[in-house]
């Protein structure tokens, strides 16, 4: 299973790709950072981590998208866009089709670490150990976003089952969507 694991944010918008199954060695596929400029308008923004995991989406192909769920920080401002970018990566995964699953950070932790509770650097260690690379990536929001993803391959079994039913009612969605698309493209009407 391919999965790509989105640490969402405004500036900094972790993307990570790990290839595995519950139970086996994992493979880093590619891990990068989308990033915006802070003094751009939001809507630009928005638009420019889009059209970066658009792009990851299509080049790397992955079989279900694990995205940060958001929750309440002392700072609305910037649990706003982290929100705001964690539905992007939602929108752009349901467009093709893809399930998508929402764990926390406590989770991803818990399953990298052991300990929901785990520090950044420690995070980093163990994503660093578990996917046999060199050194660590860089930034943390690189090495949250792989979190995500072995968090989400690690969970399989029931998860991947869950998942799984629900592809049939994602596709159609995403098929419908296509469609009224491919209608206001040709000039047709769109309700």
């Amino acid at each position: 299973m391919r999965v790509m694991g989105v640490d969402p944010g405004l500036t900094r918008c972790g993307v990570g790709v790990v290839e595995g199954s519950p139970g086996k060695r994992l493979h880093l596929v590619h891990v990068s950072v989308v990033r915006t400029a802070p003094d751009e308008d939001a809507a630009l923004r928005l638009l420019g981590i889009e059209s970066g995991i658009e792009s990851l989406m299509e080049e790397f192909r992955p079989d279900a998208v694990a995205v940060e769920r958001v929750f309440s920080q002392h700072n609305v401002r910037t649990v706003m866009g982290t929100a705001q970018a964690a539905g992007v990566a939602m929108l752009a995964a349901a467009r093709r089709g893809l399930p998508v699953a929402l764990h926390t950070p406590s989770e991803a932790k818990a399953a990298v670490t052991g300990n929901g509770r785990a520090d950044k650097a420690q995070v980093s260690r163990m994503v660093t150990r578990l996917l046999s690379l060199e050194e660590a990536p860089r930034p943390a929001d690189a090495a949250d976003a792989l979190a995500l993803a072995i968090c989400h391959v690690w969970r399989g079994g029931a998860q991947q089952r869950l998942a799984h039913a629900q592809r049939s009612r994602i596709e159609e969605a995403a098929r419908a969507e296509r469609e009224r698309l491919a209608a206001r493209t040709r000039g047709g009407s769109v309700q």
